[in-house]
């Protein structure tokens, strides 16, 4: 039987070859919006292939996802984790989730601007992306919903949690990509 973490490892190979494909900056010919609507379109399509066709299949043979998975033979990594883990293997642009109600403060806005993305966000929900310059970085922010209700329950129930109502479907924050001018 193969270790859970290899599909994870496969899937974080796979977007970063995806992301890194995509052509960044003016130099390259494309504009900066395009670069990073292109790259979040990815990660989103990443996010839910992974939510729904590895998390929840595996989950019928008894591997669960777990926010401790490496000491655990029988879990893999969290949704959350796996794009962070997937943001930590790029090095030409950062990738990460923030929100406004993050389990942890790493996840925390890094600006002023990105706060203020977020709260429009979250009075619109017909807003799925924005774009912006945010000082010497062009930022891009697309919704991160809860995809599955498992998404809404962690949080809801984990100790470092702020807000305890999410339900799937629910923004919970966003996929942010920050690229330098």
């Amino acid at each position: 039987m193969h270790s859970p973490s290899c599909g994870g490892r496969t899937l974080v190979a796979a977007l970063t070859v995806c992301a890194l494909s995509c052509p960044v900056g003016v130099g390259a010919g494309v504009s900066e919006e395009l670069a990073v609507q292109s790259i979040l379109e990815a990660v989103k399509a990443f996010r839910i292939v992974y939510s729904k066709g590895v998390v929840e299949q595996v989950r019928k043979s008894g591997i669960k996802p777990s926010e401790n998975w490496k000491a655990d033979d029988h879990a893999i990594m969290l949704n959350a984790q796996f794009v962070k883990a997937a943001g930590a293997e790029i090095k030409e642009f950062e990738l990460g989730l923030i929100g406004l109600t993050p389990l942890y403060k790493s996840n925390m806005p890094k600006t002023q601007a990105e706060t203020d993305a977020l709260k429009k966000m979250e009075n619109d929900p017909e807003l799925k992306v924005l774009t912006f310059v945010d000082g010497n970085q062009f930022k891009g922010l697309a919704a991160d919903y809860a995809i599955v209700q498992a998404c809404a329950d962690c949080h809801n129930t984990h100790p470092n949690s702020t807000r305890k109502n999410f339900r799937q479907g629910d923004l919970m924050g966003a996929i942010v990509v920050r690229i330098k001018r």
